[in-house]
């Protein structure tokens, strides 16, 4: 592995091409009424092929791991290049609340940290452990997160696509009033990566995990850290892969760990980057704005057969009497969440899938 990395604006360039949108649906096969992509994303074929081929070769042993662990830095590129970051500034993981972990242990004691109050506890439960040095969490609604932005707050942290409802926070005001305040900002876009663009280098750390929209296996995670809050953090799980050159950090001292993102780094887990590798490429392939306005055209097809207004998530909660009960029959795959029923829509979703499942509740 090199110790330098590729710019992510540079990386970029290695995906020449654009792929359509049509042609890159042949690469799935889902059985009809698929609508639970924000619980877990379908692998595209080459991820599902790579992933097979690999677990094929560890079964004979016919090959060594260094060709398994140069996925982990193509899904490294990959997600810079989603992400519009340097490939320098971002780690690879495991989970969000893992990566979120250094960061929670940086804050000062009796540090305030703003947080939305139906947030998911994986960007909650990290900042809530560090009670015990005097650092509080405050809630508020979700739209009153820019608002409640003042001189007290240390941090705000919020998901950028909320996982109970698919509400979209206000990203631009929140990073005004934070950057106002002086303010560091924690993004968790596990709901938002693979379908929403952003501005990811506005804010100080955003996290996600690969499993939903970016149809990597479970596993597999990727944090930014901006440079202007890594000076800030201890890479408290410090290990070979966060070395300066991982193989020539296998034994003994002195520490010598990268001095980019990849201190930050955990030992990957091959097989999940080399399912993810695939499945981050192919995004960059087709391109986010045009995955965004073919999930929302069809929550919104969702949205106006239940009589509901359009809106702008790829996610759509559903209030209809025994909703779960009528989707199951009729075979529709979707989750409860909060109590209501949660449907969502990515690139492989068809109308023909969304008919489905409005046949079933209007029944």
């Amino acid at each position: 592995m090199r110790a330098d990395h590729d710019d992510g604006v540079a990386a970029g360039r290695r995906y020449a091409g654009r792929m359509d949108l049509r042609q890159a649906q042949q690469l799935w096969k889902p059985e009809p009424g698929w609508l639970n992509t924000a619980s877990y994303g379908l692998p595209p074929r080459p991820a599902w092929d790579a992933l097979q081929g690999a677990l094929d070769d560890w079964r004979s042993g016919r090959t060594s791991w260094e060709g398994w662990d140069a996925s982990t830095q193509r899904s490294r590129v990959a997600f810079a290049t989603l992400l519009g970051v340097a490939a320098a500034d971002v780690t690879v993981g495991a989970t969000v609340s893992q990566l979120l972990a250094p960061v929670a242990a940086a804050l000062p004691a009796g540090a305030t940290v703003l947080v939305p109050e139906v947030e998911f506890t994986s960007n909650l439960f990290p900042w809530l452990v560090q009670s015990d040095r005097g650092v509080r969490v405050r809630t508020v609604p979700l739209d009153d997160l820019a608002d409640a932005v003042d001189a007290d707050t240390d941090l705000v942290a919020f998901s950028l696509v909320q996982s109970a409802d698919g509400r979209i926070a206000r990203y631009a005001d929140v990073l005004a009033a934070a950057e106002a305040h002086d303010v560091r900002v924690v993004v968790d876009a596990t709901q938002a990566c693979g379908w929403l663009p952003f501005e990811a280098g506005r804010a100080d750390v955003v996290v996600a995990g690969a499993y939903k929209w970016l149809m990597a296996p479970r596993g597999a995670a990727f944090g930014y850290l901006s440079p202007r809050i890594r000076e800030r953090l201890v890479p408290h799980a410090a290990n070979w892969y966060a070395g300066a050159d991982p193989h020539a950090s296998y034994y003994g001292l002195p520490l010598r760990l990268a001095d980019d993102a990849r201190r930050f780094d955990i030992s990957p887990a091959w097989f999940c980057y080399v399912g993810a590798a695939p499945a981050l490429e192919l995004l960059v392939e087709i391109g986010l704005p045009a995955i965004r306005d073919h999930n929302v055209r069809l929550a919104n097809r969702f949205r106006t057969g239940l009589g509901q207004p359009p809106g702008d998530s790829a996610i759509v909660t559903v209030d209809v009497p025994g909703a779960a009960e009528k989707l199951t029959r009729a075979g529709v795959r979707a989750a409860v969440r909060a109590g209501r029923v949660r449907a969502s829509f990515h690139l492989y979703t068809t109308e023909e899938d969304v008919d489905l499942a409005l046949s079933a509740l209007l029944d």
